[in-house]
């Protein structure tokens, strides 16, 4: 019986001894290859391979999410002109629709545009001059003064629109 007995713990302690043979030697192998990790140098590494942020397709972090702008209040329409508030001195106190070109001189310095308001006084108007509420003169030829007036929307997009002054011709009213 004792034979018995020997024999088959013999398997079961050969299998337990080798067991744990194995276990420590992965355990050794394990420690070997975190060894080799230690000995590369992490400044090299950084070297080789620099780090480059990508702007592109990215929101920019400090910008806030709604803006000033964009913001419409309840009930107006966002394509809806805005008007500065600014003093209007000068020939902006007039739009172009109320004053008549009677006029032009080309001189050598530049070309020169002269209209009346409804009272008949006298204006000189040259290229640049501020018209209106938003218009400038942008143009001045032979026969006739371009106005472009610019405005901006609510939502911030830029409207412009023309504003042609014509002379009028001998017995045309």
């Amino acid at each position: 019986m004792r034979n018995i007995i020997k024999l088959i713990y013999c398997p079961v302690i050969y299998f337990l001894i080798f067991s744990v043979f194995f276990l420590l030697g992965g355990v050794s192998d394990c420690c070997a290859k975190e060894s080799d990790a230690k000995e590369i140098d992490p400044v090299q590494t950084a070297i080789a391979e620099p780090y480059v942020y990508a702007v592109e397709d990215r929101p920019d972090p400090f910008k806030p999410f709604i803006s000033k702008k964009a913001a419409t209040p309840a009930g107006r329409d966002a394509n809806e002109i805005v008007d500065e508030k600014t003093e209007l001195t000068g020939m902006q106190l007039f739009e172009p629709g109320q004053l008549t070109l009677v006029g032009v001189l080309m001189t050598g310095s530049g070309e020169l545009a002269l209209v009346e308001d409804q009272t008949k006084k006298g204006y000189m108007l040259k290229r640049g001059d501020l018209i209106g509420k938003r218009g400038a003169i942008t143009q001045i030829d032979k026969q006739q003064v371009v106005v472009t007036e610019t405005a901006h929307t609510r939502a911030g997009k830029e409207v412009s629109s023309t504003v042609i002054m014509r002379l009028n011709k001998e017995g045309d009213k």
